[in-house]
């Protein structure tokens, strides 16, 4: 700002206003370019300070109030009563550390270290001595897997009278057994076991490829490809199967995340998850509907995706703020689990103050999730009345509080960011309140997308698009199995050997994941 030398100022009376005028212009000028230069920094700053949040710090945002939240480190060293008993015994002396539970189920075998019968006679009078008791340890063994070939032998009859007398003799023979892949080798047993480490465990196929080479069995990736790219497809009618079963349930959930496919010409493609149910099933049914996910692989992210998937689906659909799946006929139900999330972001950024605007968002979401957490045995019916009864007020209370906010945040701080995207989806936000079948977030999808974005961490890409589709099918029989507490190579096992003995038009009901019987 240009300094005023008042030895050269004029006398006229007008022109000094002028230049009054002037310098007062170029004040505010320089003061509103100095706001927006520390908008733009605090705006940096608070970009930064997200960025370490996400690379350094914990996921789980760790405050009380939401169940599915949780202090990992507090709780792991939080000890359990069987430590404290321990401790307490020991006090005197040392503190043990945790031993490993060994499982009652699991087969013993027993080594008995006796001494010899000479040393079981006393030194002192002669006397044999008595069995008065013993110390038992036990240490868990480790039996590695291993392979064998299954050779299927089928003797062959015929009649020697008839080729004695030069008649053509019938050659009679038992017929080849079914099987998943009748021209392979792979048994029931190698396809679940491939497959569970694969999709279960996110084991990669090239690394599967070395296992079975030290186990003595060459089997390429390759190979292993082919397979399961051809289960998928002879089980193409049991997924369909259960996605008309999907569709029927009265609430839906879903979610999507990126998927890279080399022979693709899109950059990025997408594995959509849809799915129903919860991790317990509700206390006023005695026939629990089952729980369902299915992984549905699109080569974008656009709307069309979840509406042709949901197409005769009219029900509640907890998904987060994505606008995708406005497209859909489904009533969308919103995620707190996203806006609190939010909110979190903001304290995060909020500097060294002890409590500020964003803490009261947060406190305002932890009342809802205490209603939650205490209603989280009870019927659908008592949720929804406490719903209607305690959490609504929390609700106005906070859209009260949240409306103030609009003009005294500005809109492109991260707390801003956080009211503006509340408010957007404040009418999803309320839709749970009307059901209570709904979830109050949509965590329930995440933690279904998770073992997909997991085992991507390993094998980072598909080639094709039938390799994708294929995973699809596999990962929903995975994650559909563990839904309904199998363990899934017991489920895909059992399966593969029921599966063969399908026959077109067959009913294929019997072998869903909560209807099947078990061979193993």
């Amino acid at each position: 700002m240009k300094k005023l030398d008042t030895n050269t100022l004029p006398d006229d009376v007008e022109a000094l206003k002028a230049m009054l005028l002037e310098q007062q212009a170029e004040t505010a000028r320089l003061q509103q370019e100095g706001e927006r230069w520390k908008r733009d920094f605090y705006q940096l700053l608070e970009k930064w300070q997200l960025e370490l949040k996400k690379r350094f710090a914990a996921s789980a945002e760790g405050l009380p109030g939401q169940g599915d939240l949780f202090n990992e480190i507090e709780d792991i060293l939080k000890p359990d009563e069987e430590e404290v008993a321990v401790e307490q015994h020991i006090a005197y002396t040392r503190k043990l550390p945790r031993r490993a539970r060994l499982d009652a189920s699991l087969p013993r075998q027993e080594i008995v270290h006796d001494i010899s019968d000479d040393e079981k006679t006393c030194e002192c009078c002669g006397t044999d001595m008595h069995r008065m008791g013993e110390d038992v340890s036990e240490k868990l063994d480790f039996i590695p897997a291993k392979v064998q070939v299954i050779r299927h032998v089928r003797p062959k009859y015929s009649c020697r009278t008839c080729e004695q007398q030069g008649t053509e003799s019938n050659i009679k023979q038992a017929p080849v057994p079914p099987s998943m892949l009748p021209k392979s080798i792979a048994t029931p047993s190698l396809l679940a076991q491939i497959i569970t480490a694969k999709f279960q465990y996110g084991l990669p196929l090239y690394r599967q490829e070395t296992m079975f080479k030290q186990f003595g069995a060459d089997i390429s990736r390759q190979t292993m490809s082919r397979w399961l790219v051809a289960v998928s497809q002879k089980l193409e009618p049991l997924y369909q199967r259960m996605h008309d079963i999907l569709v029927q349930q009265p609430v839906l959930w879903a979610d999507e995340t990126t998927l890279k496919v080399i022979q693709s010409e899109k950059s990025k493609s997408y594995m959509w998850v849809y799915g129903c149910g919860g991790d317990k099933p509700p206390p006023d049914d005695a026939s629990p509907p089952p729980n369902i996910v299915l992984y549905d692989y699109q080569d974008g992210r656009g709307g069309t995706h979840p509406k042709d998937f949901l197409k005769v689906y009219r029900g509640p659909l907890q998904v987060d703020g994505y606008q995708g799946y406005e497209q859909t006929e489904a009533k969308l139900a919103g995620c707190w689990a996203h806006a609190r999330r939010k909110f979190v972001d903001a304290k995060t950024v909020q500097g060294k103050k002890k409590t500020g605007r964003a803490d009261v968002a947060i406190k305002y979401i932890q009342k809802l999730y205490r209603v939650e957490r205490l209603m989280a045995n009870k019927s659908a019916d008592e949720r929804l009345h406490a719903r209607q009864t305690e959490s609504t007020k929390v609700m106005n209370s906070f859209k009260e509080w949240i409306d103030t906010q609009l003009t005294q945040v500005p809109p492109t701080s991260v707390l801003g960011k956080a009211v503006q995207y509340t408010l957007n989806q404040w009418s999803k936000l309320q839709v749970y309140l009307t059901d209570g079948r709904i979830n109050i977030d949509n965590n329930r999808a995440e933690r279904a997308i998770k073992p997909f974005v997991i085992g991507r961490k390993a094998w980072l890409f598909a080639n094709t698009h039938g390799g994708a589709d294929a995973s699809a099918v596999l990962y929903s029989l995975v994650e559909t199995a563990k839904a309904n507490s199998l363990q899934p190579i017991d489920y895909l096992m059992s399966l593969f050997e029921q599966w063969p003995l399908i026959k077109d038009n067959d009913d294929i009901d019997h072998l869903l994941p909560w209807n099947i019987e078990l061979t193993r």
